[in-house]
């Protein structure tokens, strides 16, 4: 088998070293257009799996690794004048100069033939005459670039600058140094890699990079900059480079990584963000990965398919991880008010992989210490720690988020609403709520929604809220809305925002738009008759959830709904004062918010869930957000209930765990507002986490209360938690603990004696 590989970088030179060992009769050859020792940047982390799996692969580049590898396991967080610990975290890094040494070393004894300083031949040539080409030529491949039709690359730049530099300072620890300047944050990675000698890595928004000046520097006057805003931390060390430059981190997607048989691995299929581990760490994952899968697969072409199949997802959630660390460095000036520990554990459970769970296992003194200073009582996790709006206190910070039943009849509630929102209530949840509640008969989404429109519509709720009540400490809260465009279709299970057979009501709308062009009906763009109408049935239904005992109301203005068809450029068409800018097209929904509110007790609270982005190109964007927030709290909304899209059904989301909430994070610590997060969080870890860090102020979650209704009190009984934050009914007090399962404790029958 011949085998070329293109760039001899430690990913290129890991994978030919170990097809070699596995097989010593193939032909492999490296092409490295640099020398040997060249190479970009200085230290490099590998984490315990990543080593372990080394060490299972080829025991003797192990070795070498191991005899080199400088550890620690502390992270020291340095902002507004205190250093911060935290332990237990587990670290290993080597200088990337002995790597490649130990990497040339093993391919030489192996018999890989290295060629140094020689440009590769281009992939498409190499395949014609070799069985495999490995294009590890890193994030600028040209080899992707020469096929991009197949691979089908998407490269995303993103808005800091960095450069990486070097010290002699001999950190112990994994440190970030914030600094605060005139032109703004500037923040610096560091860690040892060998003894003496430390990764500087200085990193800052491209606006603040700017401000200082440092675009117009070369290496050595970008330097002495860095040694100057640094020279606490540095104490007095100086900073050295490697053909350092001020760099644009760009992440890489391809959508395939192979194309006959040329294959990408490392930078050339994929980059992930620094701040998260280092994209050697995933190359050397990929060699392994493509060399057990050629080992173990009859041919090329299964070997190759088996090795996309196997790591595009492990580095999807990577990536994800990567982005998440990445964006949180972008926007690291919403945080720098932040009580220092407080900041601290935001920084180290940034990218959602590490969490406060898992922070407690690593160091239970310092995750502790964080709390103290948030305010938790004595063994309290976060998420039971009370939080108040106006006149009402919630016990603690879950909330039951809005979700439709299609269940009603004529709009009105029955038994189901009742046993479903009661159980959530029972259920130990600090807030639920109703699922949106319509205004009219013509704003129903389906037949089968749920109104607010007439008497007997409020003695049914009325009869939900006094269950509810009957729960010392539960709070129900009713989100009231209107379908607009998106209204008159069937029931979910048979057929989402699919128009009814027969029996249609007619549909408004700020523009006549139909949600599904050439399906969905055309709604009528509402004149100011139809405005002030409209107006006034929230308002006579707000009056109504009062009188029904609700304790909070939510306005709709999310999702594609009448409200939000009004906030988003994509569906508000309108030239006159309700449309064109964005004040103009805030205008109905303020106004409505104006009247509900003035007929809403003023000691209960008021909140409005909008989309913060509609996933879509020309639709409302995160700044726009931020600007709908800011001028729903200044005509008194007392929290921000941040969703995303659902507004066209072209939009392409961001899926992944907590996917909405750094839209959540942004208004709450930009804007000094109070949140809700939502959107795929899951688990109790996931709230404490974000209500520790200060991304939110309460957690909704929906399909974790449908699987669990108990939801609250189980993640109470998981963390042995039973302080007035989670209070077992007393009818269900006997069941406050887990459940044997079967024993697991008993001693295991010897089967195999060890002489």
């Amino acid at each position: 088998m011949r085998v070329a590989i293109i760039g001899g970088g430690p990913g290129g030179l890991y994978a030919a070293a170990l097809l070699k060992r596995l097989d010593p009769e193939r032909d492999i050859t490296v092409w490295e257009r640099g020398a040997p020792e060249d190479t970009f940047g200085f230290g490099v982390v590998l984490s315990d799996e990543t080593l372990g799996g080394i060490e299972h692969a080829d025991p003797v580049v192990f070795r070498a690794l191991q005899r080199e590898f400088t550890r620690w396991d502390d992270i020291d967080v340095h902002h507004r004048g205190r250093a911060v610990t935290s332990g237990g975290h587990g670290f290993a890094a080597v200088d990337r100069r002995t790597l490649l040494a130990i990497l040339h070393d093993r391919c030489r004894d192996l018999g890989v033939t290295v060629r140094t300083r020689e440009l590769a031949p281009a992939a498409d040539r190499l395949a014609r005459d070799h069985d495999l080409v490995v294009a590890a030529d890193g994030a600028g491949s040209a080899t992707r670039g020469a096929h991009a039709a197949v691979f089908r690359p998407t490269l995303t730049g993103h808005r800091c600058r960095y450069i990486w530099l070097a010290t002699d300072l001999a950190l112990d620890a994994f440190r970030f140094e914030i600094a605060r300047t005139e032109h703004g944050v500037m923040q610096a990675h560091g860690y040892p890699f060998r003894p003496g000698e430390s990764t500087f890595i200085v990193e800052m928004h491209e606006d603040v990079w700017r401000r200082a000046g440092l675009d117009r520097l070369d290496e050595a006057e970008s330097i002495a900059r860095c040694e100057k805003i640094f020279a606490d931390a540095l104490h007095g060390h100086g900073l050295r480079g490697n053909r350092s430059r001020w760099i644009a981190f760009t992440t890489v997607v391809n959508e395939r990584w192979r194309h006959g048989n040329i294959v990408l691995l490392g930078d050339a299929a994929h980059t992930a963000h620094f701040s998260i581990g280092s994209g050697t760490k995933l190359a050397m994952e990929d060699a392994l990965a493509l060399a057990a899968c050629l080992h173990e697969q009859p041919g090329v072409p299964e070997a190759l398919a088996a090795y996309e199949a196997e790591r595009k997802p492990v580095v999807a959630s990577t990536q994800r991880a990567a982005r998440a660390s990445l964006e949180w460095f972008e926007n690291l000036e919403q945080y720098a008010a932040q009580p220092p520990r407080q900041f601290a554990f935001n920084l180290l459970t940034r990218s959602r992989r590490v969490t406060h769970d898992n922070l407690r296992l690593r160091d239970a003194d310092f995750t502790a210490s964080v709390e103290r200073e948030f305010g938790t009582g004595p063994d309290t996790p976060p998420m039971f720690t009370p939080f108040t709006l106006r006149g009402l206190t919630l016990r603690n910070r879950v909330v039951v988020s809005p979700m439709d039943m299609y269940s009603a009849a004529d709009g009105t509630p029955g038994d189901f609403h009742l046993v479903h929102l009661g159980a959530r209530a029972l259920g130990g949840a600090g807030l639920v709520m109703t699922e949106m509640v319509c205004v009219s008969p013509e704003g129903r989404i389906t037949p089968g929604c749920a109104g607010l429109w007439n008497d007997g519509h409020e003695a049914a709720w009325r009869r939900v809220t006094d269950f509810v009540h009957a729960r010392p400490g539960s709070a129900i809260g009713l989100q009231l809305g209107h379908s607009g465009r998106k209204g008159s279709t069937r029931l979910m299970w048979e057929g989402i925002d699919q128009p009814l057979p027969e029996g249609n009501w007619p549909l408004a709308a700020p523009s006549p738009l139909p949600y599904h062009p050439h399906v969905s009906q055309v709604p009528h763009a509402l004149d100011d008759a139809g405005l002030a109408a409209i107006r006034e049935q929230f308002a006579a239904s707000a009056a109504r959830g009062a009188r029904a005992g609700f304790d909070l109301l939510e306005l709709h203005c999310a999702h594609g709904y009448l409200l939000s068809s009004f906030l988003s450029p994509l569906t508000n068409r309108r030239t006159d004062a309700y449309g064109r800018d964005l004040a103009g097209r805030l205008r109905f929904p303020l106004e409505v918010f104006d009247a509900v509110r003035e007929v809403w007790p003023d000691d209960r609270p008021m909140t409005v869930r909008i989309s913060a982005t509609d996933w879509a190109e020309g639709g409302t964007t995160a700044d726009d957000a931020l600007e709908i927030a800011r001028a729903f709290a200044a005509h008194g909304a007392d929290a921000i209930d941040v969703s995303t899209g659902q507004v066209v059904p072209d939009e392409a989301p961001d899926y992944g765990r907590s996917y909405q909430t750094p839209y959540a994070d942004r208004i709450r610590n930009e804007l000094g507002l109070p949140v809700i997060a939502v959107g795929a969080i899951s688990s109790w870890d996931d709230v404490n986490s974000l209500i520790l860090a200060g991304r939110a102020d309460l957690c909704a979650l929906a399909r974790p209360h449908l699987y669990d209704p108990n939801w609250t009190l189980h993640a109470a009984a998981e963390q042995g938690y039973s302080g007035p934050g989670a209070p077992w009914p007393l009818p269900y007090q006997a069941g406050s603990r887990r459940p044997p399962t079967g024993r697991t404790d008993a001693p295991r029958p010897r089967l195999t004696l060890d002489v």
